[in-house]
């Protein structure tokens, strides 16, 4: 008998080879029929997974990551299947096929271009593969019995991958009808239980991400465990694609991007409105908690980058050049900056917390396929601090972090959750550093209350860090803000400062960004709000629209004195008529129009309608600005 440690602690024991199907099927029914994989000791398997020692398990259902990303990596596989029956005259090659964060893909190699009406063919064999029930069936073989299947098959990719493993591997393949994948896996028992599926597009992606090999061709899908959750998501697509930031940056006139300078975004004055009220805020809330801004160079040299670690782990993402013969980097990232600055200065354990707060513009190379309007850039300026401290103060740092990060994405009217990301493999330091940091960023949010996920071997290279999923209106999530925890940089920088005792000391410091990248959370906020900003952000607050000509003088006269008190105001001045004038302003989000007539010129009043409402308001002209000037001052929503 072996002993089963249960979510909930209890032990439940069982007969030695058992499968976790045997006993998900002994425990609950109704529960068998939910449960798509399992996780053995936190690693996901096949719930055929026999049992044959003492054990923590987890049955998975869709509800778990593990359970959707088996339920995907068998779309996947249904998908290669369904393209080998259809186009088996055109020497398919098959590459990879994932699962990924919200559906799956497959890279194929085929002469064929697939298009929009090919995709609907296969997404028909596909589900015709599901009805078909195949059971998914794991064998191992040997790297040369794997060397000489695929090869005969002409599956050239598949041999490239075998071998790149070692020469006593054992593989794994899994079957699924005629279907023979070279995999590592976990998949759900059968086709079958993929009950919803679609796929969603085709576009080129080189093999392994390298610009030097083939373009092969990218099959992207998604599959859910009910037809009703796909809808929703598939609803949700449809909404997002109404407010993809790339389109309404340039309805709205808020950026662009150049052939000239990919991933280099270019704002223009109303995206530029947006960008500076965001640092606006940015600096005041940071004055409040006690931060002073620094402003580091660009360019610095090898050394600094090799001292600080970030040539030996960062360098394929980052630019060079060379000045007076000697190596320098472009920064993709402000803290060794952060750190001379610090070290100027000798400093006594009275000035900690010193907190450090730096607009940066740091350059990082991306591959062209990877570049996304502002959500995947080469520069961006990333909103960063460093804050040096003693290790007694670490818990109530972090904490004073959490409170301005509630304050911030609160005003934007985003929630979050939190992640705990570990030490990864490509890591510098030693495990007692380690784990004094992780505990200490555990311990925060553990005395916080905050719920929180863990991703194990997910840290930076120089420490372990929290990271925050932002949900925006239609219910998608985007890390943005980071706090990390760094023992490695002081050391390697030996920075110091003068404890109670009269000796020197080494200081602990803290990474971290709220907004993340400005140029992204741009992107974040384009996207949350469909383009309407609220009044304090808009790039044209008011809209005057007088009707007729008579009216102009009255109408600029409004514009002047709101213009004066600091609010941005334009006036439609075109020979036009007001309705025509008002749904252009709609088009554009506008938070407030201000119709002018005879009436409102007699009275000294407007005429308001809010954005995206229908009703209108008559008041007098220092009621409304009264009004908005409050809107404004507590950033408030428009609407």
């Amino acid at each position: 008998m072996i002993k089963l440690t249960m979510p909930d602690g209890s032990i439940r024991e069982a007969e030695a080879g058992i499968s976790a199907l045997e006993l998900v099927k002994s425990i609950s029914n109704s529960l068998a029929k939910k449960v798509l994989a399992v996780s053995i000791d936190d690693k996901t398997m096949d719930l055929t997974t026999v049992l044959d020692r003492d054990c923590k398990v987890q049955f998975l259902t869709f509800e778990d990551e593990g359970g959707r990303h088996a339920l995907r990596h068998t779309a996947s596989h249904i998908l290669a299947q369904a393209i080998k029956r259809l186009y088996k005259d055109e020497n398919v090659q098959l590459a990879i096929g994932p699962a990924i964060e919200n559906g799956f893909y497959y890279d194929i190699d085929m002469e064929k271009r697939l298009t929009e009406d090919d995709l609907k063919d296969i997404e028909k064999e596909m589900n015709k593969i599901v009805k078909e029930n195949l059971k998914l069936e794991r064998k191992l073989v040997s790297r040369q019995e794997a060397l000489d299947m695929f090869g005969a098959a002409g599956e050239n990719y598949k041999v490239e991958l075998i071998n790149d493993l070692p020469e006593d591997a054992e593989i794994s393949l899994y079957t699924q009808g005629e279907f023979t994948d070279l995999c590592a896996g976990p998949h759900v028992v059968s086709t079958g239980k993929v009950k919803a599926l679609k796929l969603q597009s085709v576009a080129g992606a080189y093999w392994r991400g390298s610009e030097k090999n083939k373009m092969l061709q990218r099959v992207y899908g998604t599959a859910f465990e009910k037809k009703d959750e796909l809808d929703a998501y598939l609803k949700m697509l449809e909404e997002a694609a109404k407010r993809d930031h790339r389109k309404l940056g340039k309805e709205l006139d808020l950026f662009s991007i150049h052939e000239e300078g990919p991933g280099f975004p270019f704002f223009h004055p109303n995206g530029m409105v947006i960008r500076n009220e965001l640092i606006n805020y940015w600096r005041e809330v940071h004055r409040r908690y006690g931060y002073q801004e620094i402003r580091t160079p660009m360019i610095l040299n090898r050394q600094l980058w090799e001292q600080s670690g970030h040539w030996a782990h960062y360098k394929e993402n980052m630019y060079f050049t060379e000045i007076d013969g000697e190596d320098y980097a472009i920064k993709p990232m402000n803290c060794p900056g952060g750190m001379l600055v610090y070290k100027t200065q000798q400093h006594s354990y009275r000035d900690l917390p010193l907190r450090a707060g730096e607009l940066g513009l740091v350059h990082r190379h991306e591959l062209s396929g990877a570049l996304h309007g502002l959500f995947r850039v080469r520069n961006f300026t990333q909103d960063d601090a460093h804050i040096f401290m003693t290790p007694e103060q670490i818990e109530g740092e972090i904490q004073n972090v959490i409170n301005l990060f509630d304050e911030v994405y609160s005003t934007f009217g985003l929630k979050y959750h939190a992640e705990l990301s570990t030490r990864p493999e490509d890591s510098m330091g030693s495990d007692e550093m380690w784990e004094l940091a992780t505990n200490g960023l555990r311990n925060a949010l553990e005395h916080r209350g905050l719920d929180y996920i863990v991703n194990e071997g997910d840290g930076a290279f120089y420490g372990p860090k929290i990271d925050f999923h932002l949900k925006d209106s239609i219910g998608r999530t985007w890390q943005c803000g980071t706090i990390q925890l760094d023992m490695q940089l002081p050391e390697k920088f030996d920075l110091t400062y003068v404890g109670e005792d009269g000796q020197k000391h080494r200081p602990v410091m803290i990474h971290r960004v709220v907004y993340g990248s400005i140029e992204r959370f741009i992107g974040i906020l384009i996207e949350n709000y469909a383009g309407a900003f609220p009044t304090w952000l808009a790039p044209v607050q008011v809209k005057i629209l007088p009707i007729t000509d008579r009216h102009m003088d009255y109408a600029f006269e409004l514009k002047k004195k709101m213009f004066d008190l600091g609010l941005r105001v334009e006036v439609d001045d075109r020979n036009e008529k007001v309705g025509y004038k008002m749904r252009e302003a709609q088009v554009k989000k506008i938070p407030y129009m201000l119709v002018v007539g005879d009436q409102e010129m007699e009275s000294g009043t407007v005429n308001m309608r809010k954005h995206g409402e229908k009703d209108t308001a008559t008041m007098p002209v220092d009621e409304f600005i009264a009004y908005i000037q409050k809107n404004i001052a507590d950033k408030s929503e428009a609407y």
